[in-house]
């Protein structure tokens, strides 16, 4: 008998459960016997609606620019690159949305919206390395720039800005390292390297070469325009390479395609590149032999730095090796490839933590003048080439001794030239394959 009371109350609970309506359905029922014809009631209604719409923009906006600021990026660790050298930057005083949004209301939120992907991207793995994919709009940069400079801060560069704005060259083009010194260029935000990237090690990583614009990139952009090119019409060309251009971590089907037809080995590629850049570094020297719209000149783009007194004696082109040992690192001032090519060289963060911000001192040494004459294009480009002074080999031949007597001459000599055949596994190899021993079996004379 009590098992059945028991079961029965059971039961009339669950009709009592089943009959009570839902918090949805009371609060409806609620609103509905509401007498809207009341004035009491219609602006008790306008308050509520003026509470809630406040309440509801200013979290939206307190949203916005909470995830809008600076540290709130440093907050994922991926993107401890882009914040290190954002902050050793000349815009560590503005927020990162003032660059990479375009202006307007409309454009924040669209691009909040867009953001949702980083946060995926966050919870199941980043794109390794993270590739800026938008370019920076001409419109961000003239909020805080004017268009009408024409001489650099320094006062020695000409950099007609109006001009190149009429022509819709984009800002990020000639400026793509302003704010984060291409990292990703040197290859330094891989997913390996996160852990180095501190405001402890901002000297180390962050210098004002990889901040301001690039030489190489205004001699590559103006060997373009003298070809009948407009480059920067592809946006495509202010902004690093892409690994991941079909989505997250994937490679285009046309870039697949295009690896598999490929004629050139990879070192046939390289040299077909450096015999492209030693072309561009001659036309450079002023030895263009057909009409330009952009001159290379020096005095082009330069008003303070110009060609060097010393070379323009005579016979600098042939008398300049003892020069180049005592002074390389002068010489290297202008000369470096990374003045004189667009992109620059893949880096190993390791090793440049280790070297430290402070420049290395150069002392005297005929082999690293040597190494540097051979791997550096803008040395290679003349030192390929046979020297005048050589006359013809059959008479240099047995003239060239006198040439070659003390260690300072055959230092010279070095540069172009091996004593011995080198081993197959040599990394560093001369711009001739003629080596002395070829000749002098027995030895030189030390």
């Amino acid at each position: 008998m009590a098992f059945w009371k028991k079961k029965r109350n059971s039961q009339n609970e669950d009709q009592e459960r089943e009959k009570k309506p839902g918090l949805f359905r009371r609060i409806w029922r609620k609103l509905r016997s509401i007498d809207w014809k009341n004035p009491v009631n219609r602006w008790r209604l306008l308050f509520a609606s003026l509470f809630a719409v406040v309440a509801l923009s200013g979290t939206m906006w307190g949203a916005i620019a909470f995830t809008s600021s600076p540290q709130f990026c440093s907050w994922c660790h991926e993107m401890s690159p882009e914040f290190v050298t954002f902050e050793a930057s000349a815009h560590s005083e503005i927020k990162c949305t003032q660059c990479h949004i375009e202006p307007g209301v409309v454009n924040t939120l669209t691009h909040k919206v867009h953001s949702l992907k980083e946060v995926y991207y966050h919870i199941v793995g980043p794109p390794d390395p993270i590739v800026q994919t938008v370019a920076v709009k001409n419109d961000n940069c003239i909020q805080c720039h004017s268009e009408n400079r024409l001489v650099s801060a320094t006062g020695d560069l000409i950099v007609n800005h109006s001009e190149h704005i009429k022509e819709d060259i984009p800002c990020i083009t000639c400026h793509s390292g302003v704010a984060h010194a291409k990292v990703v260029e040197r290859g330094l935000n891989t997913q390996k390297d996160l852990d180095y990237w501190t405001l402890e090690n901002t000297e180390k990583l962050v210098k004002n070469e990889y901040m301001r614009p690039n030489m190489g990139t205004c001699i590559d952009c103006h060997d373009k325009v003298n070809k009948g090119d407009r480059p920067w019409e592809d946006i495509q060309y202010s902004l690093p390479d892409n690994p991941h251009k079909d989505g997250h971590g994937k490679s285009d089907e046309g870039h697949a395609e295009a690896a598999e037809v490929a004629v050139l080995t990879e070192e046939e590629q390289a040299a077909e590149d450096r015999k492209k850049v030693q072309g561009v570094i001659l036309q450079a020297l002023g030895k263009q032999t057909d009409d330009v719209k952009i001159s290379m000149d020096c005095s082009t783009c330069h008003m303070e730095v110009g060609i060097p007194d010393n070379h323009q004696v005579k016979d600098w082109k042939q008398d300049h090796g003892t020069s180049a040992i005592q002074e390389l690192n002068e010489c290297m001032d202008c000369h470096q490839d990374s003045k004189w090519i667009k992109h620059f060289q893949k880096e190993d963060i390791v090793s440049l933590i280790d070297a430290g911000a402070s420049r290395t001192k150069y002392n005297p040494d005929p082999a690293v003048a040597k190494a540097e004459s051979r791997e550096n294009n803008f040395c290679s480009s003349c030192h390929s080439q046979r020297p005048d002074g050589h006359l013809e080999s059959d008479v240099w031949l047995t003239a060239h001794a006198d040439k070659a007597e003390t260690k300072q001459q055959k230092s010279e000599c070095f540069v172009c030239h091996d004593e011995a055949k080198l081993l197959e596994n040599a990394t560093i190899t001369a711009p001739t394959e003629v080596y002395c021993e070829q000749c002098h079996r027995t030895g030189l004379k030390k």
